[in-house]
């Protein structure tokens, strides 16, 4: 298994990963860039789309927790040469995923003006939220059918064909984005923040296409339900489940953050949309090597080779830091310019300025907690990344929010609340990693 966890083997699940994980934020920051530039309304409709952006995410990450757990049990059982164990869980999986959508896009789309409300929404930008929200929620089913999709492809070791799926969902979005939004003169009509729902929508419904042909033309699997449960369906579910509660605190995290945001009025919410998207886009960049530990990871486990677990786990987080800091060094010698590219109004400007710099500097901390994070997933230690997320959540980030919200740091409050958030997660993933893996034998 030594070859597992070399530079190359590492980086041919991880940059696949990253170039995959990156497509996702880049279509919301392509959305937020050219909605923030329109003529009516910049400001209102930046905001929506970053409110409609978060609460997207929040659904995703929560419903497509699936994903994550079948990665780990295919390259478990890949490790274990017993793949053809899980053949009739992956469609079941899949089914699962795509009744899932349906249910949370009837129930949200239904209360879709209290979702919003609860946001601090109103007025325009309330009205904005609901229509962009209507549209990208028909979404739903095409997203988390592609995920669950490229969970079996990153259990199988392969994140390439996700890469080659997202890339090309990229550039339709991208292409559309400025077809819809803008228009064409004599043509076609501006559809604005509506027009961008649609790009993405027609984005996803061309990465599930790809994903199916990949899935039925490279993979063992099929998609022909059986009538008998598979036996491993139940942990799926499980370790599911603890997926769901964990990124629900996860995501009550962001939720809170763009609350308090938009109570603090419509350009401190545009300035938190345009940093929370550049945290969400760095966060996926990362989370490539994230991805490669989640896989292999799985497999070490599966074949019971702890030495190469911990080599990987060592390798891993250096290559994520080193990003993290290139990342960094890239931005700061971009700072002014960066927010220019998102929106022109001044007064959005400053304050984006005045909090970059935080969101900067916590990088290296989030590429460890990022590894860590994969790397458990792999493993199946969904239990202990759900209480250690209720705790972080809830015990960290939530007092910290609220005690430098008490004393009017406002923006500041809320990053130096996720700054803190993180702090939690990487110390305490490192430290269990360590006292469960690093002494124990084949």
């Amino acid at each position: 298994m030594s070859t597992a966890i070399s530079f190359k083997n590492i980086n041919r699940i991880a940059i696949p990963a990253i170039i995959a994980g990156i497509a996702e934020p880049l279509i919301s920051l392509t959305d937020i860039a050219v909605i923030g530039n329109v003529e009516d309304h910049p400001i209102e409709a930046l905001a929506a789309a970053g409110i409609v952006g978060s609460f997207l995410s929040a659904i995703i990450w929560i419903v497509a927790q699936t994903k994550t757990a079948i990665s780990a049990i295919v390259s478990q059982h890949l490790g274990a040469n017993r793949l053809h164990a899980v053949k009739t869980l992956i469609p079941q999986a899949i089914a699962f995923n795509l009744v899932f959508s349906f249910v949370i896009y009837g129930v949200t789309a239904f209360f879709a003006h209290s979702i919003f409300s609860a946001y601090n929404a109103d007025g325009l930008i309330l009205q904005y939220s609901e229509d962009y929200y209507q549209i990208r929620a028909l979404g739903y089913p095409l997203t988390l059918v592609t995920f669950a999709i490229f969970g079996v492809f990153r259990g199988l070791q392969n994140t390439l064909w996700a890469m080659k799926c997202s890339l090309t969902g990229a550039v339709v979005n991208v292409a559309l984005d400025y077809l819809l939004v803008y228009g064409i003169d004599g043509y076609l009509e501006p559809m604005h923040l509506k027009g961008a729902a649609y790009a993405s929508l027609a984005a996803q419904l061309v990465m599930l296409i790809m994903a199916l042909w990949f899935f039925f033309k490279k993979t063992p699997f099929h998609l022909k339900l059986s009538f008998t449960i598979n036996p491993r369906m139940k942990g799926l579910l499980l370790m599911a489940a603890n997926l769901f509660v964990r990124t629900a605190a996860l995501n009550f995290a962001i939720y809170l953050a763009n609350a308090y945001a938009t109570g603090y009025g419509k350009n401190y919410i545009a300035a938190q949309s345009i940093l929370m998207n550049i945290w969400l886009f760095f966060s996926f960049f990362i989370d490539g090597y994230a991805n490669a530990g989640n896989a292999i990871g799985g497999k070490l486990l599966g074949s019971k080779d702890y030495k190469s677990l911990w080599e990987l786990s060592k390798k891993i987080s250096k290559y994520a830091v080193l990003i993290a800091f290139i990342l960094m060094g890239i931005c700061f010698l971009l700072y002014d310019q960066i927010g220019l590219l998102f929106n022109k109004e001044a007064s959005v400007l400053v304050l984006f300025s005045s909090v970059f710099w935080i969101v900067l500097v916590m990088q290296p901390v989030n590429a460890i907690a990022f590894m860590f994070d994969g790397i458990f997933k792999g493993l199946g230690e969904a239990k202990y990344l759900r209480n250690l997320l209720l705790v972080a959540t809830f015990l960290v980030f939530t007092p910290v929010l609220l005690i430098a919200d008490h004393f009017g740091l406002k923006l500041h409050a809320i990053w130096i609340a996720f700054f803190c958030w993180m702090l939690l997660r990487s110390s305490a993933l490192v430290i269990k990693f360590r006292r469960k893996y690093l002494n124990k034998e084949v």
